[in-house]
């Protein structure tokens, strides 16, 4: 499997400045998290895969200090791109970081 991670209309990717953000112990676990994807597809252990509303999904996993999500879609059998990714802090998905999604879902299939 392909994982690409979405890119502004300028050429920027959010997804990649979120990792590069990150503590370099979490930055590793992405990378790991990629790897296994691109490897083992959706059957990627330790991982949780979720749908959320028709073409957007869900990667839920830990690190050692945060829970993180993922937002994503499948074009094709074997092409994810990575749409939105956030620190979960709350038990209910914040609104802010849906509708940030569900705007670059629309982008992506457009």
């Amino acid at each position: 499997m392909k994982i690409y991670f979405y890119e502004t209309p300028a050429g920027n990717s959010p997804i990649k400045k979120f990792v590069d953000g990150l503590h370099p112990t979490d930055q590793a676990r992405f990378l790991e998290i990629i790897d296994e994807i691109e490897v083992h597809g959706l059957s990627a252990s330790r991982l949780i895969f979720k749908p959320l509303e028709g073409k957007l999904w869900e990667i839920k996993f830990n690190t050692q200090s945060s829970g993180y999500r993922v937002f994503y879609v499948m074009l094709e059998k074997d092409l994810m791109i990575w749409l939105h990714a956030f620190v979960k802090k709350t038990q209910k998905t914040p609104k802010q970081d849906l509708d940030l999604a569900r705007k670059r879902l629309k982008e992506v299939l457009r």
